[in-house]
């Protein structure tokens, strides 16, 4: 079969979700040819998923500047700057619309399977990179389609593959078995249904990120409704407590995100969470009741609890990209370049540099990651990142090397190293305590249990 030249091929992006579409707007800004491949039926379609959850990012940080110029003749007014969105505000009043105005090049129902070189699997050298990348395609309605590109930009996220309760990275035992007792997402409260699931019962948080704080929070203001006496949460954390465990607080230049730690922090010092340290499942297992019991890797077993929320991260799915040669750090599954930068086991403060092109290159040539899935396992993400991100590589596959590798972004400081995630209600939170190197003011771990549910 005689492939069209390279050059006259389409850059492929996958995903149409934040990165994604950003991605395509500045590849139109640049005059150069694409095709957006989502999986879901809509653009965003990650993104609804957690349609209740506020950004601790304002509408002024993430709105892709360039995506705003294409939008701006269709009549789209930019969110108030200053205000936060949910995550449905995200896709409903800027994803849908850019998608939208880039029409039919957004292709929805449409799942990658699969990308490789023309003829070449990763085992073959000769002639490789002169190949043109050959994309498979699942459809909806369960058609097969295969197309071909000069370039591959894989925005896909994380979001469909969120790690277990395991603390060795596995599924603990049972966690399978007890599937209908666990979530893996935040939970959204103001649904009658989920509600009603966690009022008045006792639940487990596994994690010590953004997600994990935001549920606190969100189960703390469940239990002081009328509907959720008896509303208690066991938060286990794999390390101890310390100075930078509830993130960054007042020293956080973005307040959103400062806050979100200090909501969890006020759960637990006000009685609505008790806090289990040191603690890495090992198995879960129902009682005679039907309740969970958490076992750790040290033999404790903590009382049973109703429900269990898993949000332990999040991991990039790259099994479709398994023909293609991807230079990845072999412990955050992110370009090697970018590891280090990114690297929790390294990072105790500040924040991530900005970077482009040469930090996502790997040695399969014109195939890049970008996005949450850039990095891996590493939960530092913020959406201006990839934006960044994806300008730089649109300027390099324009030829543009100049504008690909010069910095046009400054990223907030953190205040810690703690990564992404969500809040609600910023100015009403108390701004007590905090900072990259202050410990808590407070912290009760141990209050006395309800009486509600397990």
């Amino acid at each position: 079969m005689n492939s069209p030249a390279t050059t006259d091929l389409p850059v492929i992006v996958i995903g149409a979700g934040p990165a994604g579409l950003a991605a395509a707007a500045h590849l139109e800004d640049r005059g150069l040819d694409f095709l957006v491949l989502e999986a879901g039926p809509r653009a965003g379609t990650a993104t609804r998923d957690w349609a209740h959850v506020r950004l601790f990012s304002r509408w002024g940080e993430v709105v892709d500047p360039v995506a705003e110029k294409l939008l701006a003749p269709t009549g789209w007014v930019k969110p108030d700057a200053a205000s936060y969105p949910t995550g449905g505000d995200w896709a409903e009043l800027y994803l849908q619309p850019l998608a939208d105005t880039l029409g039919d090049r957004v292709r929805f129902g449409a799942r990658v399977t699969g990308v490789s070189r023309t003829g070449r699997d990763r085992i073959v050298d000769a002639d490789r990179d002169a190949q043109p990348f050959v994309v498979h395609i699942e459809h909806a309605d369960g058609r097969e389609e295969r197309v071909f590109a000069r370039a591959v930009i894989d925005a896909s996220g994380t979001w469909s593959t969120p790690s277990p309760a395991g603390g060795s990275g596995l599924p603990a035992l049972g966690e399978k078995a007890a599937a209908d007792r666990i979530a893996y997402r935040v939970p959204d409260l103001k649904d009658p249904v989920v509600r009603a699931r966690y009022a008045g019962r006792r639940t487990a948080v596994i994690g010590s990120g953004a997600s994990a704080f935001t549920a606190l929070a969100y189960l703390a203001d469940l239990a002081k409704a009328d509907d959720g006496s008896g509303t208690k949460a066991l938060w286990v954390l794999r390390r101890g407590i310390s100075g930078s465990t509830f993130g960054g607080g007042e020293a956080d230049q973005l307040p959103a995100r400062g806050a979100l730690g200090l909501a969890a922090k006020a759960a637990v010092d006000n009685g609505y969470a008790d806090a289990v340290t040191g603690f890495r499942t090992d198995a879960i297992e129902r009682d005679t009741d039907g309740c969970l019991i958490l076992v750790g890797e040290d033999g404790r077993r903590l009382d049973p609890v109703d429900e269990v929320i898993v949000l332990t991260g999040l991991r990039p799915d790259l099994s479709f990209l398994d023909e293609l040669r991807l230079g990845l750090d072999e412990r955050l599954q992110a370009a090697v370049e970018l590891a280090p930068l990114i690297d929790p086991n390294q990072h105790s403060c500040g924040t991530v540099y900005p970077h482009g092109v040469n930090e996502l290159s790997h040695p399969e040539k014109d195939v890049y990651l970008v996005g949450m899935k850039s990095y891996g396992r590493a939960p530092t993400f913020l959406a201006m990142t990839g934006y960044e991100q994806v300008r730089s590589i649109a300027a390099h596959l324009a030829g543009d090397q100049e504008a690909a590798e010069r910095i046009e972004l400054t990223l907030p400081e953190t205040g810690v190293c703690g990564g992404a995630g969500l809040f609600d209600q910023p100015e009403t939170t108390e701004q007590n305590g905090g900072g990259c190197c202050a410990a808590p003011t407070t912290l009760t771990i141990g209050a006395p249990a309800s009486s509600g549910g397990c």
